[in-house]
């Protein structure tokens, strides 16, 4: 659960455990290790993974072998009283203490004893072990990878919990982030996504010379066989120019950008220390339009801040506009503990505010997603092909004359060696396409040409270009 981190750590531990001798199942019946990966930015991400551990109390007195973890953000903020609440509950293990997952997991399963392991002060050496100790990339996506640049966070929002259970920011050498993409690339990855709390924040002092983020984009650019590059999530300030100058010049490097605004309002980012006002932030939005040729954005929002008046939420809203991203992740504000907020600020705007705050910045952002997307109809654009579609019924292949009206409805593939699926790929600026075409596309970067949009999905059709003569 929760973030593109926490999807990385998954794939991680993945890779630890088979290294271990177990290995994966789809089915959780059949499962005799289960583990939760967990998030702490929102109450209701927590509240997820109480109800799923709560019902796995019966199974437990059923199967009294079964071993169940629970690791990552919610692991490190509850710690022991994890273990006290839930005597279904076999391993707690912090973010930092992953690299020691697999062993506490074979231990619980020897010993039937309950074990912790909280982030103390993190060691590099074994978390650097860890994220090395991938042999492949996940077996779901295997064009895509994660490579994480940096751990932690120093930012300290007043509503975030990120700094406490991940600790302070940790910049990866440079040369080990290279090698372990060179490795995935060699494997068959075609795109990797560099991931860090404030990714611009990058710094790897070596020496004389004091690295930073556009660096290691030239670095992991080089790689042969890479085909494509992106790296989240920035924080409005610390960015230099030489990033967006390595946006431009560097083709493999896509021209998007993950950059929460939060607010658009400066009294409540005052409030948040978002440590930057709403027309910084635009100078920034405008800087980076001037010199990277067709970035999109994509953005976090929260509503419902102590104290967000009726102008605040505007200011927000307008911000909004100005922007036009791509997408954003829009939350209803929930009182993290231990946060500056929680203990300060009173949680005063009530819960059906909050949610009609939330629902009309979501209309809001869908209107301007639906009407951007519009220009991308009857062009073509190049998308990599990630992997088959999670909503079949959006897309069917065409199948009678009846169904020509149908505006959902894409023409099934003639190519009867290779029958059509319905795929899903991603283009250099993150808008998701979804077509019909053979899956040995899967991996490949191809040309598709869009027929529909909607504020979420680019509907596209596939025409495999044919020889001349056989």
């Amino acid at each position: 659960m929760g973030c593109q981190m926490n999807k990385l750590d998954s794939e991680l531990i993945t890779s630890q455990l088979q290294q271990l001798g177990y290995h994966t199942t789809n089915d959780p019946e059949q499962a005799g290790v289960i583990i939760y990966n967990t998030c702490s930015v929102r109450q209701h991400a927590e509240d997820k993974v109480i109800s799923k551990i709560g019902q796995l109390r019966r199974r437990r007195q059923q199967q009294p072998h079964l071993v169940l973890a629970v690791v990552g953000c919610m692991a490190q903020r509850l710690g022991q009283q994890l273990l006290d609440d839930y005597s279904q509950v076999d391993v707690v293990c912090g973010p930092g203490r992953l690299h020691l997952l697999g062993p506490l997991i074979q231990q619980a399963q020897q010993d039937r004893q309950q074990h912790l392991a909280l982030n103390e002060k993190n060691s590099p050496d074994q978390m650097e072990q860890f994220d090395a100790s991938r042999t492949a990339p996940d077996s779901k996506t295997p064009c895509r990878a994660f490579v994480r640049v940096m751990r932690g966070c120093n930012k300290f929002c007043s509503y975030c919990v990120v700094p406490y259970v991940r600790g302070p920011e940790q910049s990866r050498p440079l040369n080990h982030i290279f090698e372990e993409s060179r490795r995935l690339v060699d494997n068959g990855v075609k795109e990797i996504t560099l991931l860090g709390q404030t990714i611009n924040s990058y710094k790897y002092p070596n020496g004389a010379a004091t690295y930073g983020l556009a660096d290691v984009l030239k670095k992991v650019h080089a790689i042969e066989g890479l085909r494509r590059l992106r790296f989240v999530t920035s924080y409005p300030t610390d960015f230099i120019d030489n990033i967006f100058q390595a946006m431009a010049d560097l083709p493999k490097v896509c021209p998007y950008l993950h950059i929460p605004a939060q607010s658009g309002s400066d009294r409540v980012l005052k409030a948040m220390n978002r440590r930057y006002t709403a027309g910084e932030y635009l100078d920034l939005i405008n800087r980076a339009r001037e010199l990277v040729p067709h970035i999109t954005f994509a953005g976090d929002f929260i509503v419902g801040f102590p104290g967000e008046t009726e102008q605040d939420f505007a200011d927000t809203c307008f911000l909004l506009e100005k922007v036009r991203y791509k997408n954003c992740f829009i939350f209803k504000y929930s009182p993290r503990p231990r946060t500056r907020a929680e203990k300060t600020l009173p949680d005063d705007i009530p819960a059906n505010i909050k949610r009609q705050r939330n629902l009309a910045l979501l209309e809001l952002q869908n209107n301007i997603s639906l009407h951007d997307n519009q220009r991308f109809v009857g062009a073509t654009v190049e998308i990599l092909v990630e992997g088959p579609g999670k909503k079949p019924h959006l897309n069917l292949p065409r199948s009678s004359k009846d169904d020509k009206n149908n505006p959902d409805i894409i023409p099934r593939s003639t190519d009867t060696d290779n029958p059509a699926v319905q795929l899903t790929g991603r283009t250099p600026s993150d808008h998701i396409v979804v077509f019909n075409g053979p899956a040995s596309l899967i991996g490949s970067v191809i040309p598709v040409k869009i027929s529909k949009a909607s504020a979420l999905t680019l509907f596209a059709e596939f025409s495999p270009i044919k020889p001349p003569f056989p």
